[in-house]
């Protein structure tokens, strides 16, 4: 059978320790946001409650009787205790979470795919992952993100992760056609909005002029990746999002030459969470992934 536990007026004890230490309702009211006349009101029911007064009440004179003190000797280590009982409970949950900013690509063609073994090795952390692209800000409740870029980030830390890399790819049946660079002349080249100038990248290393870039223009690289896979046309791959489908064969890349495209990915977070274990534990099983990609 569970004894209940009874407990007494537990806002009249704040209200009683706070004025205690801080010597004056006015000091206490400063500390629970509340007036001074709530704090004597909160206290003066306490001692109502207790059948005991716990102050000593004069014109322009408050002290502790000899029972406030003791009261007030007790309850100070145990709302002390119970504070840092709770900023532990709170760090402990915040912990478990891991929000992870990425680009949706990024999120589709890589993280997502791979998620699995971070669950396997990471059942108890809840990972959240949220999108918004290569332009979005670091938002305070993501835990850390991955971005591409020159590794600059103001008041984050930034950790290179791995290059990125672009190549042409397109549907297999294409593919079979395509024998040398020179043949994109024919081909519809697609594009990506914010990253327009990707083609001229590649085509400057492969000395191809006068090609015409005139493919239709999506929003992110998995949308052209995806309308390359369809047959649409040859889409500028950029590494690590073509990977997994040219292991599979969804994709094709018909010609050897890769371009560094002159930004990498990165890893980036604050640096007051570089000790959290949701954080911790991902930062290791990202670069092991990596490794092994």
């Amino acid at each position: 059978m569970v004894t209940m536990r009874q407990l007494p007026y537990l806002n009249g004890i704040k209200a009683f320790e706070a004025t205690a230490r801080g010597g004056s309702f006015t000091a206490a009211a400063g500390e629970l946001s509340v007036t001074p006349a709530a704090v004597s009101r909160m206290v003066h029911l306490l001692e109502q409650r207790l059948g005991v007064d716990l102050f000593e009440r004069s014109a322009n004179r408050l002290s502790l009787t000899a029972a406030g003190k003791s009261y007030q000797i007790g309850l100070t280590p145990i709302l002390d205790a119970l504070a840092l009982l709770t900023d532990q409970v709170t760090a402990q949950s915040a912990t478990r979470a891991l929000t992870i900013g990425v680009g949706p690509t990024f999120a589709i063609r890589w993280l997502i795919p791979r998620l699995a073994s971070f669950r396997e090795l990471a059942p108890d952390i809840d990972v959240r992952i949220t999108t918004g692209g290569a332009a979005a800000p670091f938002a305070d409740d993501w835990t850390c993100g991955v971005k591409l870029g020159d590794g600059t980030w103001p008041g984050l830390v930034s950790e290179h992760l791995f290059g990125a890399d672009l190549i042409p790819v397109c549907a297999p049946h294409m593919a079979q056609r395509l024998k040398t660079p020179r043949q994109l002349k024919d081909c519809v080249l697609l594009q990506v909005a914010h990253a327009r100038g990707d083609w001229s990248t590649w085509l400057k290393a492969a000395s191809l002029g006068g090609v015409t870039i005139n493919g239709p223009v999506f929003e992110f690289y998995g949308q052209a990746l995806q309308a390359a896979s369809d047959g649409v046309g040859v889409a500028l791959g950029i590494r690590p999002y073509i990977d997994d489908d040219l292991k599979a064969g969804r994709l094709v890349a018909p010609f050897k030459l890769s371009v560094p495209k002159g930004s990498h990915w990165y890893l980036i977070f604050r640096d007051s969470r570089r000790e959290e274990l949701a954080f911790s534990t991902f930062r290791r099983w990202i670069i092991a992934a990596i490794r092994t990609s």
